[in-house]
């Protein structure tokens, strides 16, 4: 009867994590609530009841989590149901909808309303006396305490000696509540097709990256010759214990490969360089060698094994740059000219992303020998991967076709799991969501630009609940290229008020080095470094600004020791936002509740206008909040605790805040829950 039909007994649609129908699996990580939804409904009036269930990567079943209709006002009265599964490691998982006729939740329904109206009073006593000995009898898995306790509820419901009311309070108990909600007493069971979820470690989607130029860390000026000795890998190895001390689990490498000299660039860009100027290390390639060899100025192999073990020592992971593309001089374009594109003059076409050009970089055209190049490639990932490199931080990934990377980083994670793709990909958005979808395990975002209050908001809102089943943000405050005229002129607090919406919104965010010092001046015209570090050296004074306290690193270190003692911080998609009566003020809370039962909830209040002092009413929602009794003083408040200050208030539904950008631009506020 049912053969070849789409619907089962109750139809179950629009199911969520589904990535294109499941042609890709949707993103997760250990430990993270999933949040999973589906519209499911039912002819008549009936109760449905809908459930969830998570199975591990042998298929099987790993927990069942019963789905309440949406809250959100969206989605109210259109059968939208939700629910949050929580995978506890890495590997293929899946997950499947169940809905099936709610007998209890039926029965309670009716029984309530007749009982209370005189209709069919014996007849609901007596359908629920044989519902509940039945569900006591049945081997549904309930524990001998919770068969006991559905009897004894059973006899109280057949006992005419005793009122309507004791009777079908017997029936009604808290504790027949809790046995059927465990176990529910289901008819007509209809499943969903499987879900395919693709669990991965926590680096893929959570941790804090630094970026810094290994030839800049150690750098020296002879000041009477004006000749620079570049740094190395021994010399950027001393920088790694302040980078880790900053708390930060990623550091980030530009491109240490060998450097082009035809068309090299010189400082800021220009098409003179002199004898001194360095180049880019994105334009890869010399006579020393390609992408699977090392500049001679940063070391030899040996010294690059040294630097990741040290990093590794210290709880780093080292991210390498895999930046497809050439300088003229690079081996491949006289080896294997076909892997480039030749105009009609019969030169090699440079890069260009007008009004930029590169005129020191070839871009590869995977259109000639799709073969051959990506073989070459994914021998090139295989060389770094066997040095210890687990991360890979993508240059320009949408200007190479989409097929190549879904084959290059299946063929990766197939035999190497645990290695991690971020994509660079400042684009539209179809690009940087099919990059997702792919195979890239996060992205670089239009975060960057998001700087008023709407904008904000707006990005949140839709990183955090439309695409994170396949779309995992990485929130950079700055890179090399990008300096936003709001870090331009918004001083010191623009600086800590983009580095606290990024360690907090995201579970990834990023720093480009110079950021902690507020490195802040453009080259004129333009949205970049002045005196760019992409061609030329750049040494710091670490020290000295330490020392005169001009730093934000131990700002930057407080978020980050505040990421890792709060896992809320490490999930995408709990994030609210809430409501607050200035223009400038932002809010937002997230919450987990942890195996153990503890709730770990943060509350974020930002300032975003980095000149001015602001004022504002805040308006919680404070059921996202999910505070208990106990959390509650006499007045019905709750304490919370600024995470960054130190100080504490007590807090309601509705709370005066004012934010001097000055000294203090956020509020990261802990919930004070009581044991």
């Amino acid at each position: 009867m049912t053969d070849g039909l789409r619907f089962g007994r109750f139809p179950i649609t629009a199911v969520q994590p589904v990535v294109d129908g499941g042609r890709f699996p949707a993103k997760a990580l250990p430990g993270e609530d999933l949040r999973v939804s589906a519209t499911v409904f039912r002819e008549g009036h009936d109760q449905l009841g809908v459930s969830a269930v998570l199975l591990d990567p042998r298929g099987k079943e790993r927990q069942r989590v019963r789905l309440a209709p949406s809250q959100e006002e969206r989605w109210k009265g259109l059968d939208r149901w939700e629910g949050h599964l929580t995978p506890t490691g890495v590997g293929a998982w899946s997950f499947v909808i169940e809905a099936w006729h709610d007998r209890y939740g039926t029965w309670h329904h009716n029984a309530e309303v007749k009982v209370a109206a005189g209709i069919d009073v014996e007849l609901m006593l007596t359908e629920g006396s044989v519902l509940l000995a039945e569900a006591a009898g049945d081997d549904a898995g309930r524990s001998a305490a919770e068969k006991r306790t559905l009897r004894a509820a059973s006899v109280v419901l057949a006992d005419t000696t005793k009122s309507p009311e004791e009777r079908l309070a017997a029936g009604f108990s808290r504790e027949v509540l809790a046995a059927v909600g465990r176990v529910p007493i289901r008819e007509l069971v209809t499943v969903s097709e499987q879900f395919p979820l693709k669990v991965e470690r926590d680096l893929a989607g959570r941790g804090s990256w630094y970026e810094f130029f290994p030839r800049s860390e150690g750098a020296v000026l002879d000041h009477a010759t004006g000749v620079w000795t570049s740094g190395n890998f021994r010399t950027a190895a001393r920088r790694l214990d302040a980078v880790a001390g900053m708390g930060f689990d990623v550091i980030y490498l530009p491109p240490i490969h060998p450097i082009g000299f035809q068309h090299r660039k010189g400082r800021n860009n220009t098409l003179t360089p002199g004898p001194q100027d360095p180049g880019s290390p994105w334009a890869i390639g010399s006579k020393d060698g390609g992408h699977d060899a090392i500049h001679p100025d940063l070391g030899t192999f040996e010294d690059f094994d040294a630097f990741v073990a040290r990093a590794n020592e210290l709880g780093l992971e080292v991210a390498l740059d895999l930046a497809l593309q050439a300088a003229p001089d690079h081996p491949w374009v006289e080896s294997n000219p076909e892997w480039f594109t030749t105009r009609v003059d019969g030169s090699i076409a440079y890069a260009e992303n007008p009004p930029k050009k590169y005129q020191d970089i070839y871009p590869l055209n995977f259109d000639n020998d799709p073969a051959g190049l990506s073989k070459e490639i994914l021998r090139i990932v295989q060389l770094w991967i066997s040095h210890g490199v687990k991360i890979f931080r993508v240059d320009n990934p949408h200007t190479k076709p989409v097929w190549f990377w879904e084959w290059l980083i299946g063929k990766i994670n197939k035999r190497n799991p645990e290695v991690v793709f971020l994509a660079e990909a400042f684009t539209r958005p179809p690009m940087m969501h099919a990059l997702g979808r792919a195979g890239f395990q996060q992205s670089y975002t239009y975060f960057t630009w998001r700087n008023t209050k709407t904008e904000i908001e707006e990005y949140f809102h839709e990183v955090s609940h439309e695409t994170p089943a396949f779309f995992r943000p990485n929130f950079f405050v700055n890179t090399p290229d990008i300096l936003t005229e709001y870090l331009q002129y918004g001083g010191p607090a623009a600086f800590k008020i983009r580095a606290v919406l990024a360690s907090t919104a995201s579970p990834l965010w990023g720093v480009y080095a110079g950021y902690e010092l507020y490195e802040h001046v453009a080259r004129p015209g333009a949205e970049e470094y002045i005196d760019n570090e992409k061609y030329e050296y750049k040494a710091r004074d670490w020290e000295g600004a330490a020392a005169s306290g001009h730093t934000l690193a131990p700002y930057i270190t407080r978020l980050n020791t505040i990421r890792k003692d709060h896992p809320a911080l490490g999930d995408l998609q709990n994030l609210t936002l809430h409501r607050s009566t200035d223009d400038a003020t932002v809010v937002y809370s997230k919450h987990k509740t942890l195996p153990d039962g503890r709730k770990d909830t943060l509350i974020v209040v930002v300032n975003v206008d980095p000149h001015s002092t602001r004022e504002s009413t805040v308006s919680l929602d404070l059921a996202a909040l999910q505070l208990d009794p106990g959390d509650f003083n006499d007045e019905g408040r709750y304490w919370v605790d600024d995470l960054i200050s130190g100080q504490s208030w007590e807090w309601g539904e509705h709370n005066y805040v004012r934010l001097d950008a000055h000294v203090e631009p956020a509020h990261v506020l802990s919930i004070r829950r009581q044991p």
